[in-house]
């Protein structure tokens, strides 16, 4: 199991998941951008995670057609969105 944390939000329209990398910063810009948009999400820093769970996370995102890139955005268990795309971000999620 993949450990994520839950940041809470008022617009739960969208089951959003962010696989990031701590020190990065267009992570921390992707996840600013969803807080900001007050969307609630989950995320996986990769590099805090165990070699186990860095397996894992590269399988779920490899599952959804994406390549090992952060941030890696899921939105809804079918859109993927790679690296820092505040267009593609807010068009999957209506903003």
């Amino acid at each position: 199991m993949i450990p994520t944390k839950k940041i809470a939000g008022k617009n739960k329209d969208h089951k959003v998941l962010v696989y990031a990398l701590s020190t990065c910063v267009w992570c921390k810009r992707t996840k600013q951008l969803l807080k900001d948009s007050g969307i609630e999400y989950e995320y996986a820093d990769i590099d805090m995670c165990s070699p186990s769970e860095q397996e894992e996370i590269r399988k779920d995102i490899a599952k959804h057609g994406g390549y090992i890139s952060f941030p890696t955005v899921i939105v809804d268990d079918k859109t993927i969105i790679t690296g820092f795309r505040e267009d593609k971000i807010k068009e999957a999620l209506g903003l």
